[in-house]
């Protein structure tokens, strides 16, 4: 240890060169050392990252494959939906066509049926104004020609509530004339000309069914004939009671009043009945004509036949002459009116187009 301090300077000098030397000998051998260390650093760094790149474009690959697989498969979806879509639209579009032509032909019914509607409202006062004055004209009809006044009555009166219904300003004069036309009417004297009619065919009905006078006579004496002789009754005594009563029957004895003076054949009888039964149809003429002279004079003849040739002890016979009687004294001769002053309040109110057509 006391050996290296007694070195030289010049050994000091030398020892100091040296060691610069080594240092730098080592320094030198280190270098391409840590070169390769950091190229192998470098080259494992690089390695790494480009075996994570492959990994991770490995993954991105794959995963870019499966996003493409199920955009092809939505792709297909997709397409399959528009072929849907597209035939869905073609059948809504037929449809559509469809509506479109009930619409188109909806609409032309509407529009008929507005036109129809129209010419209703505007025809409607003249077709109401119209069965007004057919039913006016009916039973004008009915007085003149029939001398209904029952149904005339009712026509008359189905007009008025129907003009009372309608309320309408303009027919206030027309309700006025009917409301005077319906009241003549009312205070006119109830003559049942049908019922009265009626009762002239049942009467004339029931004539055949009448016994004459001298049938009634001659049924006592055939009703009188003896009975039957008993048996123990001698033959030749038998015979001697019918030849008898059939000598009764040959001559027939009967007291005549002076009111059956007038007696007929029995093959007449038919004659008069056929005649009693025309006395009674020209009784119904003159009745429905309104002509009561000849009426009654067919009445009274009719009735006269009656009492002189039919029995008056039938009940038959004495409710038919009853029933002429009380016919006799009915009422058949009316003075009508004649409906003029609703008729004249119809003119007035009569359109112009049917004035035209009138």
């Amino acid at each position: 240890m006391n050996a290296e301090p007694s070195q030289t300077p010049g050994s000091a000098n030398k020892t100091s060169e040296v060691a610069p030397a080594a240092q730098a000998s080592r320094s030198g051998s280190a270098l391409p050392l840590l070169a390769l260390i950091v190229a192998l650093a470098a080259a494992g760094i690089t390695g790494f990252q480009w075996y994570q790149d492959r990994s991770a474009n490995t993954l991105l690959r794959s995963e870019l494959a499966q996003r493409l697989a199920d955009m092809d498969a939505q792709n297909k979806e997709a397409a399959s939906r528009v072929l849907q879509t597209a035939a869905a639209l073609r059948e809504a579009e037929i449809k559509v066509g469809v509506l479109e032509a009930k619409l188109a032909e909806s609409q032309s019914q509407q529009i008929a049926l507005e036109a129809l509607y129209q010419e209703l409202s505007r025809n409607r006062d003249e077709w109401a104004f119209a069965d007004i004055e057919q039913a006016v004209l009916l039973a004008s009809q009915q007085l003149q020609v029939a001398a209904n006044v029952r149904t005339a009555l009712i026509g008359l009166e189905n007009v008025e509530t129907r003009l009372q219904r309608m309320d309408q300003p303009r027919y206030s004069a027309l309700r006025r004339a009917l409301t005077r036309d319906i009241e003549r009417l009312k205070a006119l004297p109830l003559t049942d000309v049908s019922g009265t009619a009626v009762r002239l065919n049942d009467a004339i009905e029931n004539i055949d069914r009448l016994p004459l006078a001298m049938d009634a006579r001659a049924r006592p004496d055939t009703a009188a004939a003896p009975a039957a002789p008993a048996a123990d009754v001698p033959a030749w005594e038998r015979i001697a009671r019918e030849a008898w009563r059939e000598l009764r029957q040959l001559v027939r004895v009967q007291s005549i009043n002076v009111r059956e003076a007038a007696l007929l054949a029995p093959e007449q009888g038919f004659f008069l009945r056929e005649n009693l039964k025309l006395r009674l149809l020209g009784a119904r003429i003159a009745l429905l004509s309104r002509d009561a002279k000849s009426y009654q004079i067919d009445l009274q003849v009719a009735l006269a036949t009656l009492e002189r040739f039919f029995d008056a002890r039938d009940s038959g016979v004495t409710t038919t002459v009853a029933t002429l009687r009380k016919l006799q004294a009915a009422q058949v001769q009316i003075d009508l009116p004649d409906l003029q002053e609703t008729l004249e309040a119809l003119r007035k109110l009569r359109p112009p187009r049917a004035k035209g057509s009138a």
